[in-house]
């Protein structure tokens, strides 16, 4: 069947990989996050995928009122929590979490007389971007468990740099977290996949406090490494994603030839050009530059010249026999994303969560 560019979802993978995150901290209860679309995955496909998950978590009302829609009952967390007295109605009546981060959401909580929901009180411990001070938990706790609205109380933090494995800031960061937890609150959660796999002994320690403590992972579920030292696949993780496209065409190439708009590429040698089916439309990012590794047939060729929006030019070598309809990995299996992403001066979660599904994504056990 023909296709353009489209992405290879593989439910299998997705399934060990969890099953990883889960051996790596057995102790720990997973809220797996599948906001942006389960990062370009397909947060339905990926949802139902998980039954033994112990809560999702998504970034904004609507996700979260889709996966109800579509018959996910499992806790879901509303990382941005709510916006307005619209929005946490719909929280109370679908019954979502919400994370509790700015003085607005208190005052709508505290307004609200007919419902009530589990908060995730967060603390900003030094990520500077969602959250309280850590000065104000103490007030902030006492109030938010006085309110009718509010049914549970729990509290969490951002790692701004778990994905340093050597950075001090995470230890200062657990520290004023440590400083803050209230002795009544029993659920916490601090650690997003860099923080669950980077081998901290936090969590034993903030288990022992008898609290239970809550792994945020998203990317690692995925296949991709947090790390930028280590791959996916050498922290024993399989990549979810398989995107490919197909070889439309192939012409030889002479010294001097230049290809692309703006002829931004001139060929130096004689060789073979292929054509092959994905470009900007697609989510292959126009910044991929000539170099970045295509793998057709079991060999990495490079792109040369520039992205354009339906198509990319690669040099398939002098005397290649590749043939009109091969398949083509953009990333996947034997090309990871996290191999390609710095070739468009990226990272692999952008590339992920930017395939713009042009062509549906195939989904396969």
């Amino acid at each position: 069947m023909s296709f353009g560019a489209r992405a290879l979802i593989r439910l299998g993978a997705l399934k060990h990989n969890f099953k990883q995150i889960r051996s790596a901290l057995p102790d720990a209860k997973i809220m797996a996050v599948i906001k942006a679309n389960a990062y370009g995955h397909g947060m339905l496909a990926v949802a139902r995928s998980l039954p033994d998950v112990d809560a999702f978590a998504v970034a904004r009302v609507p996700e979260a009122i889709k996966l109800r829609e579509n018959g996910i009952d499992s806790d879901i967390v509303l990382l941005a929590g709510v916006l307005d007295e619209d929005e946490l109605q719909s929280a109370i009546a679908q019954n979502l979490q919400l994370v509790v981060h700015c003085q607005e959401q208190i005052s709508l909580l505290d307004a609200c007389r007919e419902g009530a929901v589990t908060v995730w009180l967060k603390i900003d411990t030094g990520m500077n971007r969602l959250g309280f001070r850590p000065g104000e938990a103490e007030e902030l706790l006492r109030r938010l468990g006085a309110m009718s609205a509010v049914r549970e109380v729990r509290m969490m933090t951002h790692l701004s740099s778990a994905d340093d494995r050597d950075n001090a800031v995470t230890e200062r960061q657990l520290q004023r977290f440590r400083e803050v937890i209230a002795e009544d609150v029993e659920h916490l959660s601090i650690a997003n996949s860099a923080g669950a796999l980077g081998g901290s002994d936090a969590h034993a320690e903030f288990s022992r406090r008898g609290c239970t403590l809550w792994i945020r992972p998203g990317i690692a579920m995925f296949g991709i490494s947090p790390f930028a030292d280590k791959s996916g696949a050498e922290l024993g993780l399989r990549p979810v994603m398989q995107f490919e496209a197909r070889l439309i065409a192939r012409k030889s190439l002479s010294v001097g030839d230049h290809v692309g708009y703006k002829r931004s590429y001139e060929n130096r040698a004689p060789t073979v050009l292929g054509i092959i089916s994905a470009g900007y439309g697609d989510g292959y990012s126009r910044h991929f530059r000539s170099g970045t590794p295509v793998l057709i047939n079991g060999r990495k060729v490079p792109v040369i010249g520039n992205v354009s929006m339906d198509m990319i030019a690669v040099d398939l070598g002098a005397g290649a026999e590749d043939r009109i309809g091969d398949i083509a990995t953009l990333w996947g299996d034997g090309l990871p994303v996290e191999e390609v992403a710095p070739w468009a001066h990226a990272i692999p979660y952008e590339l992920v969560c930017g395939v713009m599904n042009r062509e549906a994504s195939r989904i396969v056990q």
